[in-house]
């Protein structure tokens, strides 16, 4: 299969892509990137009387783009139909942490970008949908744990997170060959 994931989480949204490869019926290998933007538990979000947002004390916007391997564990496969197909799944892999100045505007702060490294990973379960052995539908719940190599980096001024966790909930569209 091949397809693109949707991502919504505690910090925010993200894009992301996956091809997965089916080893038997109940076993999948499965490697995906994905786009998210990562927040500190502290941040507090105002609106001015104009209507804009902004967050006190924030240094950095931080995107967090993980690259990831894995494996899918089907779920109940001879209980419930084909159109319900639960599984586990987990994946552990490189990401890169992209940091931006919050203080400049959105895309003009890209310019003064700087990358961090880290290594994490997911664990997480969900469900495909659907009778169409062509298309491919689903959701699925995942927690995000990624470890910096570094000091890791600045989001709110003067407090360096060397991890970054959440979860997030994923939907899956994509096309199976």
């Amino acid at each position: 299969a091949l397809g693109f994931d949707l991502l919504i989480g505690e910090s925010g949204f993200g894009v992301g892509g996956f091809y997965r490869r089916q080893l038997s019926t109940k076993f999948t290998l499965f490697g995906d990137v994905s786009i998210s933007e990562a927040k500190d538990e502290r941040e507090i979000e105002y609106i001015d009387p104009y209507g804009q947002t902004f967050t006190v004390g924030k240094q950095n916007r931080v995107f967090q783009i993980p690259i990831t391997l894995g494996a899918q564990f089907r779920l109940f496969e001879n209980e419930l139909t084909d159109n319900l197909r639960p599984y586990i799944n987990a994946g552990a892999g490189p990401t890169i942490a992209l940091t931006t100045p919050y203080a400049e505007e959105f895309f003009r702060a890209f310019s003064y970008s700087q990358t961090h490294y880290a290594v994490g990973g997911y664990a997480g379960f969900g469900a495909n949908f659907g009778l169409d052995q062509k298309s491919l539908i689903g959701i699925n719940v995942r927690y995000y744990y990624t470890q910096f190599l570094d000091e890791g980096v600045e989001i709110l001024k003067d407090r360096y997170k060397d991890h970054l966790s959440g979860f997030f909930i994923t939907l899956n569209f994509g096309f199976m060959y």
